[in-house]
């Protein structure tokens, strides 16, 4: 049913981290931040997409992705997010500055809860393509037994 995980993929070494951009400009001008593929953003930029008038309510998310990085920014509002990785870890983030983002790697179980005022934008290494998505957290579940028993052969 699952491709076979590789312990020496670098993907799965990946963790969810902070990236803070530059803030260019002063208070009575204004402030200019920029993202760069390769540069800020850790892989090439094939799309980006945001996230707007989410009630607060609302728990976006709830997936995995099998190859897409991304790297979410609050551009307004509050976004909390919360993180999974394969190995059990479990991290949040709070995102409440637009000079500030994490990046996400694949097989990273995200949620995110959003500030009625939130706009989030998200710089992804790849087109949408539903084949990528681990939408089903019990699917999530059953790759980190695989990446357990994987890792138990090993040894």
């Amino acid at each position: 049913m699952w491709e076979s995980i590789e312990c020496n993929n670098t993907n799965l070494m990946s963790v969810p981290y902070i990236i803070d951009f530059a803030r260019l400009g002063r208070p009575e001008i204004g402030y200019l931040s920029v993202a760069e593929q390769n540069k800020n953003i850790p892989f090439d930029i094939k799309r980006t997409f945001w996230a707007y008038f989410t009630p607060e309510s609302i728990v976006r998310g709830r997936h995995a992705h099998y190859e897409t990085e991304m790297v979410l920014i609050a551009v307004s509002g509050r976004i909390t997010l919360f993180t999974e990785m394969l190995d059990g870890k479990r991290e949040t983030f709070v995102l409440d500055s637009p000079d500030r983002g994490v990046y996400i790697p694949p097989y990273c179980w995200h949620t995110m809860q959003y500030s009625h005022t939130a706009t989030q934008l998200v710089i992804s290494s790849s087109l949408y393509e539903a084949e990528d998505y681990i939408r089903s957290y019990e699917d999530f579940e059953n790759l980190k037994k695989e990446l357990e028993e994987s890792v138990k052969c090993k040894e």
